[in-house]
């Protein structure tokens, strides 16, 4: 059975858009979920990555999430492949597609699909070795300075994945992923959440304040004491590195929860950006209740 194309509910983190998935799903019935999100990825990272409940997954089946261990490498490559794999169970289903987004690449690779560049893992464990995150920024500047206008100086791992490529390929990594500058004709629905700027910051704090109620801090502390040791990747992920800033005895629990609602603040303003350069989005500007409000557009977009 051939799969039907997905519809996509994307939009900044903390704008609601997996609750409007779960409305959409559950009030049309055989409707899959499948996540595009870089952290959800991982098992053992529930709270921080705010994963679905497992009540939210026994209701709707959901894919893109528990894919791997904390201490493995996840890029967006093997994304693409486990969601093939996803949809191949969503076809077979008789199921619409429905993902939420999330992480910007993995949506373009959703969308528009990725040229994709190989791995070189003696360049990337070299790179990892030099600690200081400018001297690479720095490196990559004289390598492909198109490149370095996508990411931000202290993104360490994008930089360095950037690295990897220019130095294994001996292209620069800028040339490759045409799908994520441009905007080709799609029957893929994408509809976008969008918050005023001051009500998605209020929202960001709640949640932040929620997950620590939640029981964010222990959730870190075991992921610290597990062997294999926690991935880079999975290290930096927000809410994570701050909290493990607190346990190393750096921070106080204080400045770890204002750090994640600052760096969460910043990181939702970067996927706005991200998705506002692409014209083929159906925006809903939102007022109060994003279920309400989005939910029917999501619906009639899955027909």
């Amino acid at each position: 059975m051939t799969a039907m194309s997905p519809v996509v509910v994307l939009g900044s983190t903390a704008s609601g858009k997996s609750d409007v998935a779960m409305a959409a799903a559950t009030t049309l019935g055989c409707v899959h979920i499948v996540a595009a999100d870089a952290m959800q990825v991982y098992r053992k990272m529930d709270i921080g990555t705010a994963k679905p409940t497992h009540e939210d997954q026994q209701r709707v089946v959901h894919h893109g999430i528990d894919l791997a261990d904390p201490h493995e490498r996840y890029t967006v490559a093997r994304y693409v492949e486990d969601r093939e794999i996803a949809r191949t169970h969503i076809a077979h289903a008789g199921a619409r597609e429905l993902v939420v987004g999330g992480t910007g690449l993995y949506v373009t690779a959703v969308v528009d699909g990725l040229n994709l560049p190989g791995e070189w893992p003696q360049v990337r464990a070299e790179l990892e070795a030099e600690p200081d995150t400018a001297v690479l920024f720095r490196r990559l500047q004289s390598l492909d300075v198109a490149a370095t206008t996508k990411m931000e100086p202290t993104n360490r791992r994008r930089i360095i994945r950037a690295l990897e490529v220019c130095v294994g390929s001996g292209q620069p990594f800028s040339s490759f992923g045409e799908g994520v500058t441009t905007f080709p004709a799609t029957d893929i629905v994408q509809v976008g959440i969008r918050w005023q700027r001051d009500d998605l910051r209020a929202r960001i704090a709640q949640r932040v304040h929620r997950m620590v109620e939640a029981g964010l801090f222990d959730e870190v502390r075991a992921l610290m004491e597990l062997e294999p040791a926690i991935s880079p990747t999975a290290r930096q992920a927000l809410g994570y590195k701050e909290v493990i800033e607190c346990l190393e005895g750096r921070w106080s629990q204080k400045e770890a929860i204002e750090a994640t609602i600052l760096r969460t603040q910043q990181f939702a303003i970067r996927q706005e950006r991200w998705y506002r350069r692409d014209p083929r989005i159906r925006w809903v500007e939102v007022r109060k209740d994003p279920i309400a409000e989005v939910t029917p557009v999501v619906l009639a977009a899955l027909g």
